[in-house]
């Protein structure tokens, strides 16, 4: 396996989706003693693209989401959208979840299980009260 300059795994996964745009899985990254997929500095969660983190269709994982910004930018709870390269409806993946305090380096941190329903790349949106937090884009494997 690939790594990248900080010795994290990378296979990235890059396509175009149907809206034209390339959709590329998000970069791995360190905070405290874990790798994360995400946005540095911004948002990401506990994932190392081993075949226990990796996402399958339909199997339900547990991730920890981590966020860092200002404290008025964590003003509700977290709900997250996810949206098939291929274009179609929009999926609730998370919702509700209250945002717990600062965890491996970032102001704040939720448990949570999640699953999609089918193989490809998808955008995750992650959302605190009503406002876009950030996106994380990952690849469902096939089973």
């Amino acid at each position: 396996m690939k790594t990248d300059d900080q010795g994290v795994p990378s296979n990235r996964e890059h396509k175009k989706a149907s809206d034209g745009q390339d959709w590329q899985e998000s970069p791995l990254f360190k905070s405290g003693d874990f790798t994360m997929i995400g946005q540095e500095g911004r948002l990401g969660f506990i994932y190392s693209d081993r075949e226990v983190d990796r996402f399958y269709p339909n199997q339900t994982q547990k991730y920890m989401w981590h966020f860092w910004g200002d404290d008025q930018e964590f003003d509700g709870e977290l709900k997250v959208m996810a949206t098939h390269e291929n274009g179609g409806e929009t999926i609730t993946v998370l919702e509700d979840l209250p945002l717990g305090g600062p965890n491996n380096g970032a102001d704040r941190h939720v448990p949570s299980n999640m699953s999609l329903p089918k193989s490809g790349m998808w955008k995750l949106d992650a959302y605190i009260g009503d406002k876009l937090f950030g996106s994380v884009y990952v690849k469902v494997h096939e089973k």
